[in-house]
This record gives structure tokens, C-alpha cells and sequence, in this order.
């Protein structure tokens, strides 16, 4: 399995190919099944993926089945971070989008049945609430970085790192939601 660089200052930044992406499955989860791959934008890319995913899983199963899914994706998706994350060797690598992924479904879940300007309107908060990461989703972004102690050694562990790398945009998906209901409200 090819593995990211020891050095970040050796080499340059490590980008995950299809070799990578099928060499393990917690790869193919974690890359949102190839659609972290591309270089430009892949939290987008992997939002565009999740809303395609949703439709089609609309169409075949019930919401509460679509609940269930939905529910069994966060810890399949904290391992699959987690794992993916730690043989990149980065702590929150862009590539990553199973968090935008899960984040969104909850969001389509509990906004549709909407027609499409509801749901663009969602798209939308939902990438400015985790590209921006104002207020409580920043906060959530930095509580799960690792930070360098006095042995020079991480304090947050790859468990943590992964739960981190959903945490902030699980955030961002409440964010939305509070902002979608506002707007509902008035």
C-alpha cells in the first residue's frame, strides 16, 4: 500500500491516487467512494456526490431506513477517517469527505421532502458553514487537531483526529439546519 511521505518538508503534499483509493476499504469510504480525489474543491465534489447518493437512495428506501443508514455512517465513517487519516498521515487530509458526505445526507434527510430550491439553498449553507468555519464550526475544527506537547509528540490520537474530522461538519450541518428553520420561521 503506498504510504504518504515521512517528511512533509521531503516531499510534497501527498495526493491519494486510485491505487490508493482501493487499497483499503476504509480508503474508498473515507475518499466518499473517488469523489475526494479531485485537487480543486473535493469538500464540493463530495457534497455534489452525497446529494446524487441521497436522491438515489430516495428512490428506493424509506426515510427510516434512510435514518438507519444514516446513523450507521458515523461510526463506519469515524474508523474509515480515522484509518485513512493515519496512512496519509495527516490529520485532517482535504481528500477526506466522508464528513461532508454523512453531514449532508443529514441535512437533505430532515429538509426534503424540498423541492430544488430548498435544496440548493441547503447546498449552499452547508459549504459556506464548512469552508468558512465561522464561529462554532472553527471552534469545532480546532478541538480535535493535534497539538504538539513538550516531548514534541501529538496529545490528540488518530481515534480523536477521526471523530474530529466529522465533529466540525456535523457542526456545520446543525449550523445549517438552525439558519434553514430561521428561514422557515419568517
Amino acid at each position: 500500500m503506498p504510504t504518504a511521505p515521512d517528511s512533509p518538508a521531503a516531499a510534497p503534499p501527498f495526493r491519494p491516487t486510485l491505487r490508493f483509493l482501493f487499497a483499503h476499504p476504509a480508503h474508498l469510504i473515507a475518499l466518499g467512494f473517488g469523489s475526494g480525489l479531485p485537487r480543486r474543491a473535493p469538500g464540493t465534489v463530495g457534497t455534489l456526490w452525497a446529494w446524487v447518493a441521497f436522491l438515489v437512495m430516495e428512490r428506493w428506501l424509506s426515510s427510516a431506513v434512510i435514518g438507519w443508514v444514516i446513523l450507521a455512517s458515523l461510526p463506519i465513517g469515524w474508523w474509515a477517517c480515522t484509518v485513512t487519516a493515519r496512512h496519509m498521515n495527516i490529520a485532517d487530509p482535504g481528500c477526506i469527505v466522508w464528513d461532508e458526505v454523512v453531514a449532508f445526507w443529514i441535512i437533505l434527510w430532515l429538509v426534503l421532502p424540498g423541492g430544488l430550491l430548498a435544496q440548493l439553498i441547503a447546498f449552499g449553507l452547508f459549504r459556506f458553514f464548512d469552508a468558512v468555519k465561522p464561529g462554532p464550526v472553527g471552534w469545532a475544527d480546532r478541538l480535535f487537531k493535534p497539538r504538539a506537547s513538550a516531548d514534541g509528540t501529538g496529545t490528540t490520537g488518530w481515534g480523536a483526529a477521526g471523530f474530529g474530522i466529522l465533529f466540525d461538519d456535523l457542526v456545520a450541518a446543525f449550523c445549517t439546519l438552525l439558519v434553514i428553520a430561521a428561514l422557515r420561521a419568517w
